[in-house]
């Protein structure tokens, strides 16, 4: 009995929420008194394995195979490595992806599948599956029938694997069968000029409804431009048409892990807050002392925006635009 984790990599380059699921799955391993193996398929398999080897890692399999994290080959090569390795329970990342692959990999496995587990633990053999409910004001718990499973994992929730490892690197004989083989990645359309994704951004300065006006999202704007950030927000600044869609954090929005989230006039809402509590530090600027955004800051500064950003501007060497 193992479980088994999988990776997921984006024009050549393994995604975060790849090594927080192998912490996830070293959770659970160690739980089951068992072994934890990784999976990536296609790309640059050999690369791709070296960053994958850390702690906690016994086993790392290869399926050489495409240059782009694919679905159906995915599900092909887990298929055969769960008859193999009498893998007991597969975890995925939580991402677009993974939110394809879970679902197919069920059907296929013929296992319950959990999906956006923010927390796992073992009672009786079972896995019991932590989820967050009502706009994640509340959460409960789902015992997953069976001792078999797949469970998709949400990004933040678990810390990267880190340190050095000594796994086992070996390349899985899967035969991939084409005709499953339903869609392949053809290329990459870049997203219109300004946008980005607030997603890969290091450091966010997010922005919530205490900006007032359309207008004064250029002190935000400045502020960013001087720390080299990205310009993020809560939901009603797009609900506004002040930003887009895709500058959203939350639940309805985007999960992001940066190093640095500066929230600007954001209250702190449950939704709001399970888009970006992962990350690593949480700078709060709000007048209301009692906002909720303190309680998970790690820095707060009980200010007006109109005073504090512009000082902050000036400290890191902007300029301060006039509003």
């Amino acid at each position: 009995m193992a479980v088994l984790a999988l990776a997921e990599h984006r024009r050549g380059e393994l995604r975060d929420p790849s090594f927080e699921v192998l912490t996830a799955g070293r959770d659970l391993a160690d739980a089951l008194d068992t072994d934890l193996h990784a999976i990536v398929t296609g790309g640059d398999v050999d690369e791709f394995a070296a960053e994958l080897n850390r702690e906690g890692v016994d086993v790392i399999h290869t399926v050489d195979h495409g240059e782009e994290f694919t679905q159906d080959v995915t599900v092909q090569a887990v298929e055969a490595l769960a008859a193999e390795r009498d893998v007991a329970h597969v975890l995925v990342p939580n991402t677009v992806n993974g939110l394809a692959t879970a679902p197919a990999l069920a059907e296929r496995l013929d296992r319950p599948l959990a999906t956006d587990a923010v927390e796992l633990a073992v009672e009786d053999d079972g896995v019991v599956v932590t989820r967050e409910f009502h706009g994640g004001k509340t959460e409960g718990t789902v015992a997953v029938d069976g001792p078999e499973t797949v469970i998709s994992v949400r990004p933040g929730e678990w810390p990267a694997a880190e340190g050095a490892g000594d796994a086992e690197i070996l390349a899985a004989d899967v035969e991939i069968d084409e005709s499953r083989v339903r869609a392949t990645v053809t290329g990459f359309q870049e997203v219109g000029a300004g946008d980005v994704d607030i997603t890969e951004a290091d450091v966010l300065v997010s922005v919530g409804r205490g900006i007032e006006e359309e207008e004064n999202l250029v002190l935000v704007e400045a502020l960013a431009d001087a720390l080299d950030a990205t310009v993020s927000s809560s939901r009603p600044i797009v609900d506004n048409e002040w930003l887009p869609p895709d500058r959203q954090v939350g639940q309805s929005g985007k999960v992001v892990t940066p190093d640095v989230y500066l929230a600007i006039g954001i209250s702190g809402a449950v939704q709001h807050v399970a888009g970006m509590k992962g990350s690593d530090t949480i700078v709060a600027i709000n007048t209301d002392a009692s906002a909720p955004i303190f309680d998970i800051a790690d820095y707060g500064i009980e200010g007006d925006l109109f005073e504090v950003v512009p000082a902050l501007i000036e400290e890191f060497g902007g300029e301060v635009p006039d509003v």
